[in-house]
């Protein structure tokens, strides 16, 4: 509880013990019916709970903003004080202070939950200057500058660690309680705390450009981006006040001017009326929903960008993945090495150690993952050694297909079967789940090089928790093979899958999946969010798998895994269809009480009893449904 909240507090129950006791005496005392002295003894806790209303009422008015929760409460109170109902006016003011108290708690815990991002920005860094570390602002860290990082310090820039080795918490960004390894080589991300043994880092980014600096402007930014909801009850709350209000001086002074009502009767239902019109239950419970719905999630490890995105994904019907990185490790491994019957042009077969040889030289020059598993296979069979890149010449991508390169002068390729039939060379067609690499030099075939990549623990899961959180449709598109694609969705239970896409034959299917959704139904895209900027920006909603530090990731996606479970995205959408009905049940409720009460206190059958219950207690009962949100479990 914050200093202002205890400051609240006190006065809520300084005010109580004043309000009650005049209660007591006036029920069970002997000071008569002298409405001054009532007026002035209950002034006394009214004033003391109440004052600060005033000041925000007089304040809004000034700045143009006539009608919120604050006049009304003014104008019903003072009313009723106007109407000797003393008792009742400071019952809706002590009341409504309450209700504001627990708005204030609701909405602390919420922000508390997302505090745990928030406290991921870096306070220093340790720098070696003149033989001695020195403790600098992030800011003032240069790219390649090292920096030493000591047991229980948080990272406070990316990088790459050139001396040590430690334990890492990433708990704080990924909702992982694991620690993870890091020695020499390993790429580092700002924000983790270091956790066992001292170490350096070789800073790759600035503070500006850094992990921890990019999530918290996101999330600074994330109340900003309103579902469509949120900005409903907006703009009718600033429909609906002004003309509760008019009705409520309608209410006050049709009857007793055309009818010859009693002003006293009628002054009191106007006043029932504007306590329970307040609509504090709605401007304040369907936020906080979505604020708390933005916080459970971060707890998971996953950053979602606005409620906007939030009510979204509970509509989502249909889950696009890519496959590579996403679903699968993208770690590939040679498997097999299958040499071709006759491949050596005068009649002789050449050996698996020749073949691959050959596709390692061909490959030599990519930085593509199946070309690094070609030549880490070379590595492992030949003692850590590398390809002779004096033995190559300049190669050729042919889009979609693969490479041509010279191997010792003479004319190689290496690709995929389309790649054999448009240079029309007779091979064999190898049938495999994983990826398979042809190879043919001067025009003759040589054989096939099986690789294969390995399934991400916990995806069948994932596909079935998506099932069951009422996800209609998986699909998931690759540049793999048809074959190596059927065996990954078989395995996992994907519902359609398509194959050999080039890049924008990804976008193109995603459009036609959007094309043939029903209207309401949202698609989401899963993927690692470097080389996906363009489908994931294109589709309801964007979600990056895998994506701790990529810069790509963070500005194409709408929501953030920030570890590699793929578990968590099932997790998300339920977390979402949650916080939509706890949103749906509050106005619902609140609507409801109000009209119902509403309708009672215009024909006299509500006293202000009820009336504050209309305000405060939905109030209080919307925000504890709300933070029913906080306690969301993953499982």
């Amino acid at each position: 509880m914050t200093k202002s909240q205890k400051k609240n507090l006190v006065r809520i129950v300084v005010s109580a013990v004043f309000f009650f006791a005049f209660i007591t005496v006036e029920h069970f005392g002997n000071l008569g019916d002298n409405w001054i002295l009532w007026l002035c003894l209950y002034a006394v806790p009214y004033l003391i709970v109440g004052y600060d209303i005033f000041g925000k009422a007089f304040k809004n008015i000034r700045g143009g903003q006539v009608f919120d929760e604050n006049f009304l409460m003014v104008v019903a109170t003072v009313a009723a004080f106007g109407i000797h109902e003393f008792s009742e006016a400071v019952a809706v003011m002590l009341f409504y202070q309450v209700g504001e108290l627990f708005q204030g708690y609701a909405v602390g815990k919420s922000r508390r939950s997302i505090s745990a991002m928030m406290d991921i920005c870096p306070e220093y860094a340790n720098v070696e200057r003149d033989g001695a570390l020195v403790q600098v602002d992030p800011d003032e860290v240069e790219i390649g500058d090292i920096i030493v990082v000591k047991p229980g310090e948080r990272i406070p820039l990316d990088g790459v660690v050139v001396e040590g080795e430690s334990l890492v918490d990433t708990a704080a960004l990924t909702g992982e309680s694991v620690p993870r390894r890091v020695s020499v080589g390993s790429d580092i991300i700002s924000g983790c705390v270091n956790g066992s043994s001292t170490f350096k880092v070789k800073v790759t980014k600035a503070f500006e450009d850094s992990t921890v600096s990019r999530i918290l402007e996101l999330v600074e930014n994330a109340s900003s981006k309103k579902a469509r909801v949120e900005n409903f009850i907006t703009r009718f709350a600033r429909v609906y006040t002004p003309i509760v209000t008019a009705a409520a001086v309608l209410l006050a002074i049709v009857p007793p001017l055309l009818f010859g009502e009693q002003w006293a009767t009628w002054i009191e239902r106007a006043c029932i009326f504007l306590v329970v019109s307040c609509p504090c239950a709605l401007v304040i419970s369907v936020p906080l929903g979505f604020f708390a719905g933005i916080g459970a999630a971060s707890k998971l490890g996953v950053l979602v960008k606005g409620s906007n995105y939030l009510e979204v994904v509970s509509k989502v019907k249909t889950v696009v993945f890519d496959k590579t990185g996403t679903l699968t490790k993208g770690e590939f491994k040679v498997v097999e090495i299958l040499p071709a019957e006759q491949a050596s042009g005068n009649g002789s077969r050449i050996d698996a150690d020749k073949l691959l040889e050959i596709a390692a030289l061909g490959e030599s020059c990519s930085n593509h993952p199946i070309a690094q598993s070609v030549l880490e296979a070379y590595a492992n069979t030949h003692a850590g050694a590398a390809p002779e890149l004096s033995r190559v010449g300049a190669s050729e991508e042919i889009p979609g297909r693969g490479i041509r390169i010279p191997v010792d002068g003479k004319p190689t390729l290496l690709g995929n079967e389309r790649l054999m039939l448009g240079e029309k060379i007779e091979f064999t067609p190898q049938v495999s789940a994983g990826t398979v690499i042809y190879v043919a030099q001067e025009g003759v075939f040589l054989g096939t090089i099986v690789i294969s990549d390995t399934v991400k623990e916990g995806c069948a899961e994932a596909i079935g928790g998506l099932k069951l959180a009422g996800v209609e449709k998986c699909v998931m598109l690759t540049g793999d093979h048809r074959r190596s694609a059927e065996a990954v969705a078989g395995e996992l239970g994907i519902d359609e899958f398509h194959a050999e896409l080039l890049p924008a034959d990804k976008v193109q299917r995603v459009e036609t999946l959007l094309g043939a959704r029903r209207e309401g139904d949202m698609l989401a895209f899963v993927g690692d969010g470097i080389n996906d900027a363009p489908v994931l920006s294109r589709v309801d909603v964007g979600i990056a798998m895998g994506s701790l530090g990529s810069d790509a990731a963070i500005e194409a996606a709408d929501v953030v895994i920030m570890d590699d479970d793929i578990r968590k995205i099932p997790a998300t959408v339920r977390l979402a269809r949650k916080t939509m009905r706890i949103v749906r049940q509050n106005i619902v409720f609140a609507l409801s009480v109000k009209a119902v009460i509403l309708v009672l206190g215009a024909v006299g059958i509500a006293n202000m009893w009820m009336a504050v219950f209309g305000d405060v207690g939905v109030s209080v009962i919307a925000i504890l449904n709300s933070m029913r949100m906080l306690g969301f479990k993953a499982k």
